[in-house]
């Protein structure tokens, strides 16, 4: 969803909520996010359309608010986006991740969202989650058992052999994270894989990135990357829905104003 920098229209059909960001290396100068000239001006009218001017500035004064509540993840995100890779943000369901940049959106069945390689077909990322009571994944179990458990009972498929080769659990932001590294052998194929689970927002989220076993040494450490960058979000869309209302009431009054400098792009960025 898009908000114009200069007219606020109401452009998008669309009621997504995820994005796809690139490097800011890779964006427009004139889009680079700022903090300046966030200005709102009005056009000076007849004594009549006064009431009007100031309910719109009101208005405008209150989707400001409530986008620059929605700014700093967004903007500390593009911030952190690695070079050669894109970030996806679903901020309706609360979870974030990179993937490199060549790598084109695909469906993979049950999952929320997933990317792939456009020549080697093994190597994806997939995001999938499910309702949960828990508020951490220390509420599963002992790491040791629940991982366990995962990879050779939920991962593994009935005619592959598991075989687990390295554990890592982090804090970010006070949540808990669990990295595992594992390798699934098919009768035909091997697969290594990174899986990070995570729990939060009332959903229990799994990111699985992986390659083929043959290329996996000299994929590895860019694959990491992806494992590693999974966070669990703030969702915002009670806060998105108050902005596309103001909005509409903006659009709906009399009178000629605009934004003035960034602010608009500012909004796109959040909104988009």
């Amino acid at each position: 969803m898009a908000v114009s920098s200069l007219s606020l229209s109401w452009v998008s059909t669309t009621s997504s909520n995820k994005l796809n960001l690139p490097h800011s290396n890779d964006l427009p100068r004139d889009t680079a996010l700022s903090s300046r000239n966030n200005t709102i001006t009005c056009s000076r009218e007849t004594a009549s359309s006064d009431e009007s001017r100031c309910k719109r500035r009101l208005l405008l004064l209150k989707v400001g608010a409530l986008t620059a509540s929605l700014l700093p993840a967004r903007s500390l995100l593009a911030q952190e986006i690695p070079a050669n890779y894109r970030a996806f943000v679903d901020s309706e369901d609360g979870y974030s991740y990179v993937y490199p940049s060549e790598w084109r959106e695909f469906d993979f069945r049950a999952h929320d969202s997933a990317f792939k390689d456009k020549f080697m077909q093994l190597h994806n990322v997939r995001v999938r989650f499910i309702p949960t009571d828990k508020k951490d994944i220390h509420d599963m179990g002992p790491m040791e058992e629940v991982i366990y458990y995962l990879v050779n009972h939920v991962y593994a498929a009935p005619n592959q052999v598991a075989d687990i080769i390295n554990t890592q659990e982090k804090t970010v932001d006070g949540k808990n994270y669990y990295t595992i590294e594992f390798q699934l052998r098919s009768p035909n194929f091997s697969t290594v894989s990174f899986a990070t689970i995570a729990i939060g927002n009332g959903r229990y989220y799994t990111m699985i990135v992986g390659a083929n076993e043959r290329r996996w040494r000299r994929y590895r450490d860019r694959l990491k990357v992806v494992a590693d960058s999974f966070k669990m979000v703030r969702v915002i869309l009670p806060q998105f829905l108050q902005i596309k209302d103001s909005i509409e009431q903006i659009n709906s009054l009399d009178g000629h104003c605009k934004l003035n400098g960034r602010l608009g792009w500012k909004m796109l960025f959040a909104l988009k």
